[in-house]
């Protein structure tokens, strides 16, 4: 079964690649949708895919790539999308 989340992620993740880990992360995992900075400093996270995949990128979220400081994780459900792969949104 596939499912929608949303991830907000807040801290020190601009400017540290935390995009471009999340997508390997994403594609590493299975999973289609995308990732963006956000004006507000955070990083949204659209991820579609298995249950159990998801559950490892809120995992991996919470610590993100070596140079980012996670201090909270949003996540949401929403609607499926049918994202055809994960990509870096500029």
């Amino acid at each position: 079964m596939v499912e929608h989340r949303t991830f907000r992620i807040h801290g020190r993740v601009q400017g540290v690649f935390f995009r471009q880990s999340t997508q390997k992360e994403a594609q590493k995992l299975g999973l289609t949708g995308y990732v963006r900075n956000e004006p507000d400093d955070t990083v949204w996270i659209e991820a579609e895919g298995p249950t159990e995949a998801l559950d490892a990128l809120a995992q991996w979220c919470h610590k993100g790539p070596p140079a980012a400081r996670v201090d909270r994780v949003d996540v949401q459900l929403g609607a499926v999308q049918h994202y055809a792969d994960f990509k870096v949104q500029r």
